[in-house]
């Protein structure tokens, strides 16, 4: 994404301002700039302390105190400073972002920090720094390696020719694992939270395990399951791993009891027990009938969320059914005709159902013949039928025809998906 620029002698970037001077205000050195903290609940861009100082004492600076700021250095309105003592609720940009992994919400993707670029704001009274951009390309690592050995105009020089790859501060996502402190720094990911899952599913498999679970324990749960699903099996391992048993159920709640199931089986089987322990009653009952059954079979790749209605229903009957279940909306392809027994009678296309009177009954509008598989049957019999007939969603029966779930096209192309 284009950055909005700024005049290059309002700005002030990260390898410039550790080893800049602090002058008081009669001109006497207090020393050079080591670190700059940034106070999110105060102000989510203005530095609010410069760090100075050798060896372990630090000592510190507040914004307020800054009379002006320019690439040659900063001067202050006194000369009064205290020591710093860490704190959490901190920010440090040298030690916090530098080589740090963050998310690139604008471009979905996972990225590493080189430098950071900050802009000089000229206020009646004072000068402030802000947090402009991140830089994550050869530019910001040029400037680190030549930090030092070279005037800082000839460093600028010589990186404006190379291209310039930077993000926005308000497109960094920092990914911090400590929950604690994820709160103390005030980070949001809501804005990961917006993006398409298979596109989160893409940044989760780039960080590592504590950062992949940091994400999730914020995001929303039918957001997180979403997610989930999208990633590869391993990180699903991983991710569930790291959480609480009960955050995990949590989010395998909120999962197609097929794709819960799944996950469930790739996990060892203390673990899989302990998280099926939390999850809800009915949602346990249906994922704990599908672990029943070799993933291998039509049995193990079905999912038993499915609309049936009696064989005498009536496309009013079929939409009221839908509007009970609509959890169901961006599956379904067909609602299922049963006979009092549940046994399979026939299936219509929910596409019939809008056009046509809310009083049709549903047999006249069905398949003349509903292609169905046996409940034991291999995997391979499943793809061949998919094959044959172009099916959307193929169901699923026992020897006695009683329907027990339903096969869509979902998950037969997971299926077919090498596992990695």
């Amino acid at each position: 994404m284009a950055v909005a620029r700024v005049d290059s002698e309002r700005l002030v970037f990260l390898t410039e301002l550790t080893g800049m001077r602090l002058t008081g205000p009669a001109g006497d050195r207090l020393g050079r700039v080591r670190e700059a903290a940034l106070a999110p609940r105060e102000h989510a861009r203005r530095v609010s302390r410069f760090l100075f100082g050798d060896g372990r004492t630090r000592f510190q600076v507040r914004f307020d105190q800054v009379k002006t700021i320019t690439p040659q250095g900063i001067v202050l309105t006194d000369d009064h400073f205290a020591p710093y003592h860490p704190d959490e609720s901190h920010l440090l940009l040298d030690r916090d972002l530098l080589d740090q992994q963050i998310v690139d919400v604008n471009g979905r993707k996972v990225v590493r920090v080189n430098d950071v670029a900050l802009r000089i704001e000229k206020l009646p009274d004072r000068d402030e720094l802000w947090v402009h951009e991140v830089g994550v390309g050869l530019q910001g690592a040029f400037r680190r390696l030549t930090e030092g050995l070279l005037p800082y105009r000839t460093i600028r020089a010589l990186g404006e020719r190379i291209a310039p790859n930077s993000i926005p501060w308000e497109y960094c996502n920092i990914v911090e694992p400590d929950s604690r402190r994820r709160l103390k720094l005030r980070i949001s990911h809501d804005r990961i939270g917006q993006m398409h899952p298979a596109d989160v599913a893409d940044i989760i498999e780039e960080l590592g395990p504590a950062e992949r679970s940091a994400l999730f324990e914020t995001f929303d749960k039918s957001f997180a399951a979403e997610a989930l699903e999208e990633v590869d099996q391993k990180v699903q391992i991983s991710v569930l791993h790291n959480l609480d048993k009960e955050t995990a159920a949590d989010i395998l709640d909120e999962m197609e009891p097929d794709a819960a199931a799944d996950i469930l089986n790739a996990l060892n089987e203390e673990e899989s027990e302990q998280i099926l322990d939390e999850m809800e009653e009915e949602t346990k009952a249906d994922v704990g009938e599908l672990l029943e059954y070799d993933e291998d079979t039509a049995g193990g790749m079905m999912t038993n969320s499915f609309l049936a209605v009696p064989q005498d229903a009536t496309v009013a009957d079929a939409l009221a059914g839908l509007r009970e279940n609509d959890y169901l909306a961006k599956t379904i392809t067909h609602v299922f005709l049963i006979d009092d027994e549940e046994r399979l009678i026939a299936s219509t296309p929910v596409g019939r159902l809008l056009l046509e009177a809310p009083d049709q009954p549903l047999r006249p509008l069905a398949f003349r013949e509903t292609v169905r598989i046996d409940i034991l049957a291999d995997s391979e019999r499943v793809v061949d039928l998919f094959d044959k007939y172009n099916c959307f969603a193929l169901p699923v029966v026992d020897e006695t025809g009683v329907l027990y779930g339903v096969i869509t096209a979902d998950d037969v192309i997971a299926h077919l998906k090498p596992k990695r």
